[in-house]
């Protein structure tokens, strides 16, 4: 259930943004959580569908931060597309961070009953209610906990999410029935995380609630129809405090169901928060968009 009801906040598009080739931030959009900036491209035309990406910062951090940290947003303008980086709800005891309800894993520690899930489809709603969203590629982009995040609304909205990208997240661990629609997946992840351990792990030392990587991506290629079985790729750099191209490409893309596949990028020591080579939103943004819901 909804917290308000929705209204816009209209901020007005500026001309010197546009001025200096920045993308527009055109609106901002207020669910009952505070105003939400949604920064459209200097380039968009109503009658252009225009594909949305949506960032999930981790535990802890904000949409300012998520923006700052992975710069997809510096990006709209080249690629054409709509982004937003939403924040979660603060906790209500002790550090008060700011979390999403993403799994039974992370990050909802003091049990809250917030619906983060009605929250974010209320969010793509608004937005494709007032710009010209491409059905077929709205994407989710998270951190951490908003990986964990983005695994939760690709399974509850299929229909809707065309692909993910989760950098240091999970899935369930839990065995489920597959969702109805088939989604992309691309989890990246470091070997050397030692906050969400690529083999998968817990936040006890006895715990075990998140699968590991691979299991994540064998999950979803699974419920994609995709042979489990994955095939070794290029390499790419994705980290820049690591020589060479460090990450290795393992996809799962053979006999699946149309609009479904299974990516995993491998970073070979890399860490929980890797800091990022020139080109790695670039990489990231150019495999969502290649990734449409409906082929």
């Amino acid at each position: 259930m909804r917290n308000a009801i929705p209204h816009i906040l209209v901020a007005g598009a500026t001309l010197a943004a546009l001025a200096l080739g920045r993308p527009a931030l055109a609106q901002s959009v207020d669910l009952g959580r505070g105003p939400v900036e949604v920064t459209v491209p200097a380039g968009y035309d109503d009658a252009v569908p225009t594909p949305l990406i949506v960032q999930l910062h981790g535990y802890g951090s904000s949409g300012e931060g998520q923006l700052r940290y992975m710069r997809i947003g510096d990006l709209a303008d080249d690629y054409g597309f709509i982004t937003v980086a939403p924040d979660g709800t603060r906790e209500e005891e002790g550090r008060q961070a700011p979390f999403w309800n993403a799994s039974s894993a992370c990050c909802n520690f003091q049990g809250s009953t917030v619906d983060d899930v009605g929250y974010l489809k209320s969010l793509i709603d608004e937005i494709s209610s007032r710009w010209t969203v491409d059905p077929d590629r709205i994407y989710l982009v998270g951190h951490s906990n908003g990986g964990f995040m983005s695994y939760r609304m690709a399974y509850e909205h299929p229909g809707t999410v065309a692909a993910i990208a989760s950098l240091a997240g999970a899935t369930e661990r839990a065995e489920r029935t597959a969702p109805e629609a088939p989604v992309h997946v691309l989890q990246i992840h470091g070997t050397d995380d030692q906050v969400i351990e690529y083999g998968g792990g817990g936040f006890g030392p006895e715990d075990d609630t998140y699968p590991s990587a691979l299991y994540s991506v064998r999950q979803w290629a699974g419920y994609n129809g995709c042979d489990t079985a994955g095939q070794a790729r290029e390499m790419r750099d994705l980290d820049a405090s690591l020589p060479g191209h460090e990450t290795g490409v393992m996809v799962f893309e053979s006999n699946c169901r149309p609009g479904g596949s299974a990516t995993l990028w491998t970073i070979s020591d890399g860490s929980h928060s890797p800091m990022f080579s020139a080109t790695y939103a670039e990489q990231v943004v150019e495999w969502l968009l290649s990734h449409p819901r409906r082929p």
